[in-house]
């Protein structure tokens, strides 16, 4: 076969990873004791990543944020430069193809979780051959699991949302949990903490399994401690923890100690997962995603932005707290793409925007105890309540014409966008969409080889898997292959075994031989014995992909 590089180098266009650093305030230019120390670290092979994304961020809401805070940002220490974040297809990004960007290396399509582009119209890109089109790719954490690392990941959403499902699973829709799910389970993580506890088991829930296949009790077989609450992960003792704190996402971080006391921060997921898996005597690789920022763009609502873009920064203040100790840690954090077209400023301050000072800005943002979710959890059938619920979003003393907007509301879900715009009006903000955004984005680096200088999304990938120590193109060509040709070159068959619909099985044959691989999951049978593989097997577009370790085994049964 030939090798996927020469097929797809158009479609990761490597940027120029600057070897020297950005002298911007707050940089590591402004601490030369760190500039020193990591100095040394510089030709140093990093025995740990901690792979972190703030999900749907502008650079203003990072700005946003430092305001409110009232002092710098733990990001702002470690800045290093910035990264294009434009897709296979389009100038704007979805979350699946921008996390497949930074996990496997390769653009992609809107939708697509860890497999290549069918559609390419990006300029400068190299058009994808039919043969690769939807093809699984492999992604870091794969990879260092591969080197003998122990891996984990963290999401504030549902664990098989797009993002943590790039770094973990592969197909070509990202609303299909019950695919990404299973293919998690099977993936042999040492740590997998976030919401999402629908899509494990079955239910009458809008993401519960149809399958029935109930994967909680698969995660305890493989010895797991599953823990639902804060407590029972901090308390846990365990080298595999899988901790699943809500049936959906977890709470923004404004709202957690009123709404879902129970549930972890970020920062203490973080801090938890690294003192699990720094254990490993081979090191590790984490992916940490603060996944709502990106929701509470989408909502227009400033608050939610603010409240979990602070969440995510404490836990990259555990994450290079960890690194200075350690020495041998390489983090990157970074956005997956812009969101909202937030603003500070709006048509408020056409006239006076050079004299309007920082709290005509930030004190509105200051009276709101709760997010907009947070808030209008509060509200009652009969929205007899709305003006309570206002104050709640720190929208106090409404005047006359903020009543009649609010009393415009006729339904719950009406009632956010209403309290979003009157705070950012309030405030003097501004919002130009409820969708995404194609500006470049900031990247925070820190530790022996980290990126720096203006590079491509995809360019993240490579730079983690080079000072992992292998090769991303080479670990897809071992551990995808297309299972029909694969198979054909050792004279078997494959068929498709759909009985159970819900659960395909791939039958390979020749002559008496016989084996069975069950789709997204790690297992082969052969002979009535059952073995585990060193990757999942993948169903894409109608193609099934298998380990080159599948292949090897039933030729090894076939003698």
């Amino acid at each position: 076969m030939v090798k996927l590089r020469k097929k797809m180098i158009g479609l990761t266009i490597a940027g120029t990873v600057a070897v020297g650093s950005l002298v911007v305030g707050n940089s590591i230019m402004d601490h030369p004791a760190q500039a020193k120390s990591e100095s040394k670290q510089k030709g140093k092979q990093p025995e740990n990543v901690i792979m972190m994304v703030m999900d749907g961020t502008s650079s203003t809401a990072t700005t946003l944020a430092r305001w409110y805070k009232g002092e710098p940002l733990a990001m702002d220490e470690i800045m290093t430069g910035g990264v294009r974040t434009y897709s296979a297809e389009s100038a704007i990004t979805d979350s699946a193809p921008a996390g497949t960007a930074l996990a496997t290396g390769n653009k992609s399509n809107s939708g697509y979780v860890g497999v290549l582009p069918s559609l390419v119209t990006s300029p400068g890109l190299e058009q994808i051959s039919e043969e690769d089109k939807f093809r699984p790719v492999a992604n870091i954490m794969e990879g260092a699991e591969r080197t003998g690392r122990a891996t984990g990941i963290i999401a504030t959403s549902e664990i098989q949302h797009a993002t943590p499902a790039a770094f973990s699973a592969h197909h070509a829709d990202r609303d299909n949990f019950e695919v990404l799910g299973e293919q998690q389970v099977y993936q042999d993580m040492e740590v997998v903490l976030g919401g999402g506890k629908e899509a494990l088991q079955p239910g009458t829930g809008k993401k519960s399994r149809k399958d029935n296949e109930n994967l909680i009790k698969v995660i305890q077989e493989k010895d797991y401690d599953f823990v639902e609450t804060k407590d029972e992960l901090l308390n846990s003792k365990s080298n595999k923890i899988w901790g699943s704190f809500s049936n959906s996402a977890l709470a923004y971080d404004m709202d957690r100690e009123e709404t879902n006391p129970e549930q972890p921060t970020l920062a203490e997921m973080t801090s938890k997962s690294i003192e699990t898996l720094s254990k490993d005597k081979d090191g590790f690789s984490l992916f940490v995603e603060g996944s709502k920022p990106d929701w509470a763009a989408h909502a227009n609502d400033p608050i939610g932005m603010i409240s979990d873009v602070l969440a995510f920064d404490a836990a990259v203040a555990e994450a290079v707290e960890f690194a200075k100790k350690d020495g041998n840690t390489m983090v990157i954090a970074v956005t997956d793409h812009g969101n909202s077209g937030i603003s500070i400023g709006n048509s408020n301050t056409t006239k006076g925007y050079d004299t309007t000072p920082v709290s005509k800005y930030i004190e509105p943002l200051k009276k709101a105890k709760m997010t907009i979710e947070g808030a209008t959890s509060k509200l009652k059938d009969d929205l007899s309540n709305l003006e309570e619920v206002a104050a709640l979003y720190g929208l106090e003393n409404l005047t006359t014409d903020e009543k009649e907007k609010l009393k415009a509301a006729k339904t719950k879900e009406e009632v956010g966008p209403i309290l979003s715009k009157l705070l950012a009006n309030r405030a003097n903000l501004g919002f130009t969409t409820g969708g995404h955004t194609g500006e470049d984005v900031f990247l925070y680096a820190y530790g022996p080889q980290k990126p720096s200088g203006l590079i491509d999304n995809t360019d993240i990938a490579k730079t983690v898997s080079k000072a992992m120590g292998f090769d991303l193109e080479e670990l897809t060509d071992e551990l995808f292959l297309d299972a029909e040709s694969a198979f054909k070159k050792v004279k078997a068959t494959v068929k498709v075994d759909k009985t159970d619909e819900a659960n395909p099985v791939l039958v390979v044959t020749r002559k008496n031989l016989r084996a069975e691989l069950p789709v997204n999951k790690d297992i082969i049978r052969i002979k009535g014995k059952e073995y585990n593989l060193d990757s999942i097997i993948v169903e894409s577009n109608g193609k099934f992909y298998v380990p080159e370790e599948a292949v090897n085994l039933f030729k090894k049964h076939a003698r």
